[in-house]
């Protein structure tokens, strides 16, 4: 992935939001009486005294955690009706009624919705409101009007409200998320937060981290803009508020048509969309069922140091994946050719199938430690993609070098050294040992081997077991069952001689190759609708014909 979208609660702040004050705004309602109107106005059924937390939202959670919550009395209200809470309203309501009988509509919800609704705001209102966003606190408004002779609770009944104040809660940034954006901004993944919170206090917990903000875009913003309005600005802006999941999930399939890998991390029942449109769905293991169900990963901790972790332990892995291909397509396409030319020209078989056998048996062997070489840090600094045109150019260059050096062992072994069809046999199974396993100390890195990028002691030690192993073979016991002779000493020398030519040659070559390759236009990326279906149905899917009767 390049883009990361997330949520800010429990990501980038601890996620333990707890109740810190009311703030009336009406004269004629107490601090108390605010906490009150708030506890009433959850969507908690509080009739039999005892309140489950199970199924709570956080915040109406932190409100009967508050140590306020413990003199509550729930005989005293008498909840009618109620209207939950949606991500198109952002509130939710109440018909409750007091011990003496009277009703009234209490609504709880996002300050923006709640006092649209409302009449005769004071001044003072707003300007308490913005003091809280900028000190980072989450806000929700509690309001609250007459409603007698009512039975029935609608939305329409959401009218003519008054301010009664603002409950204030407080999410603290993590301790370690600031040390985690900067590992993602190390591997070249942009961070961009989605979240149903004001956009302010989004802001500030981003200035605390130290996100840098490329501008944001409210939910109303993004009803008005068209598609193509929405790309360009999805692309620059870095925080989204007060956002709906269908709005979610239209910035992540407009951000993947911009082709950038795009993940997304969401863990409630409201983020199934976002997942589903995402390259790389990312829930983790507190998170809903749906949410988990919709996911590709499942994070056992949800902290973005993991996911960093795991960003850079997949780039190593797929990087070691390609020394593998890149080597194994070269050098096999280069003995398949000097196989089928040797054939041509040559009375008997240049290498038995037994002897083929053997020789790929332990070149695959020696290569058993590529995964735990040592990656170059700049591979790990961007994603890679699956390139078949790249590993095709790769095969076609390097291929025919080995297949020259092959040509040169078969004019040495006839033209010199005279060679009977064993020494031959032997002198072509040593020689392919030795270049095809050894070049994967050049292929494995753009730098110069060895001075300034070191392999694995792993790799290194296989490598030349291998070879010691293949160089042996032909001249122990075993070399006559296998099919070989023993060979003139002065072979080795200019076997010696030819291997390190080769590498050396395999070195330029390499460079040029890279230096070509970065001349050339990056294709874009465009994933399409087929994609995501492919890949979301790969796992439901079997490869078998279905019975058509």
């Amino acid at each position: 992935m390049d883009v990361l979208v997330t949520d800010k609660t429990g990501t980038l702040t601890e996620g333990r939001i707890s109740f810190t004050c009311a703030l009336p705004v009406d004269p004629l309602v107490s601090k108390d009486e605010l906490f009150v109107l708030g506890l009433v106005s959850t969507e908690a059924d509080y009739s039999s005294g005892t309140v489950s937390m199970v199924g709570q939202n956080p915040l109406d959670a932190a409100l009967w955690e508050a140590p306020q919550a413990v003199g509550f009395e729930p005989e005293r209200h008498r909840r009618l009706g109620l209207i939950p809470f949606d991500h198109t309203r952002r509130m939710s309501s109440v018909l409750v009624a007091d011990a003496g009988g009277a009703q009234k509509i209490v609504t709880k919800g996002s300050p923006e919705d709640v006092m649209a609704r409302c009449i005769n705001i004071p001044d003072q209102a707003q300007a308490l409101l913005n003091v809280q966003y900028d000190a980072g606190a989450r806000v929700i408004a509690v309001a609250s009007r007459p409603a007698e002779d009512m039975s029935a609770l609608g939305p329409e009944d959401e009218q003519a409200l008054v301010l009664a104040g603002f409950l204030v809660f407080l999410d603290k940034p993590k301790a370690n998320a600031k040390e985690s954006l900067v590992e993602l901004a190390e591997l070249g993944i942009s961070v961009k937060i989605a979240t149903g919170d004001n956009a302010r206090v989004a802001q500030k917990v981003c200035r605390d981290l130290g996100l840098e903000s490329g501008g944001t875009l409210l939910g109303t913003q993004i009803d008005g803009l068209s598609d193509p309005e929405l790309t360009a600005a999805a692309g620059q802006s870095s925080i989204f508020a007060r956002v709906s999941p269908e709005q979610k999930a239209r910035i992540i399939r407009l951000l993947r048509q911009q082709g950038r890998a795009v993940a997304f991390l969401g863990d409630g029942v409201n983020d199934a969309l976002a997942l589903h449109q995402a390259d790389v769905g990312i829930s983790v293991e507190s998170a809903t069922d749906v949410a988990k169900d919709a996911a590709d990963i499942v994070l056992m901790d949800k902290d973005l140091g993991v996911l960093a972790e795991g960003v850079r332990e997949g780039r190593r892995i797929f990087a070691n994946t390609i020394k593998y291909v890149l080597m194994g397509t070269s050098s096999n396409f280069g003995n398949m050719f000097s196989a089928a030319a040797a054939s041509v020209v040559l009375s008997f078989l240049p290498m038995l199938p037994g002897q083929i056998l053997l020789n790929n048996l332990l070149y695959d062997t020696g290569q058993l430690a590529i995964p735990g070489d040592r990656v170059d840090k700049e591979q790990l600094l961007a994603p890679s993609h699956w390139d078949i045109a790249f590993i095709r150019r790769f095969m076609l260059l390097f291929g025919p070098i080995s297949s020259l050096f092959d040509f040169a062992t078969f004019g040495l072994m006839i033209y010199v050294f005279n060679a009977a069809p064993g020494e031959f046999r032997a002198g072509w199974f040593i020689e392919s040992i030795a270049t095809q396993t050894l070049i994967i100390f050049a292929i494995r890195t753009r730098r110069v081997p060895f001075f300034r990028s070191r392999p694995s002691g792993g790799l290194l030690w296989a490598s030349l077991g291998v070879v010691g192993l293949g160089i042996y073979l032909p001249l122990s016991p075993l070399g006559a069952v296998l099919g070989f002779d023993p060979l003139p000493i002065p072979f080795f020398l200019a076997l010696l001689a030819m291997t390190v030519l080769y590498l050396v040659l395999i070195e330029f070559a390499k460079h040029w190759f890279f230096a070509r390759q970065s001349q050339e236009p990056t294709r874009q990326r465009i994933r399409g609708s087929a994609h995501r279906i492919h890949r979301r149905a790969a796992r439901f899917s079997a490869a078998t014909t279905l019975n058509q009767h």
